[in-house]
């Protein structure tokens, strides 16, 4: 069975491993076979975010054929955060709603 395996170590770098794999194989035999452990000393395989396809899974997962395997990175700052600070380094009338007003207009319409 073909499965692909993705990570992204940086931001804008994505490694691939292409996997060829018995049927009825694991999340983890996968790690395992790709060798990433071995490249990045730095993942626990225990603590690791794993999803196929964008879903969230586990490590006992039995695979299907062309699976795509992501692993995730932490996120470094809380979206939420990350948007409230640039939005304030824009300013309220350069983005949104409020980026283009007609003249004597209320703001946001």
């Amino acid at each position: 069975m073909n499965v692909l395996l993705i990570y992204s170590p940086a931001p804008r770098t994505v490694r691939e491993w292409p996997l060829v794999l018995p049927n009825s194989s694991t999340v983890a035999q996968a790690i395992e076979a790709s060798g990433l452990l071995a490249e990045f000393p730095e993942l626990a395989l225990s603590r690791l975010a794993i999803g196929i396809w964008g879903r969230k899974t586990g490590l006992q997962q039995v695979l299907r054929e062309q699976d795509r395997l992501e692993i995730y990175r932490a996120l470094r700052v809380d979206p939420k955060v990350a948007r409230r600070e640039r939005f304030s380094r824009q300013g309220v009338k350069k983005s949104g709603l409020f980026a283009k007003k007609r003249a004597g207009a209320k703001a946001g319409y």
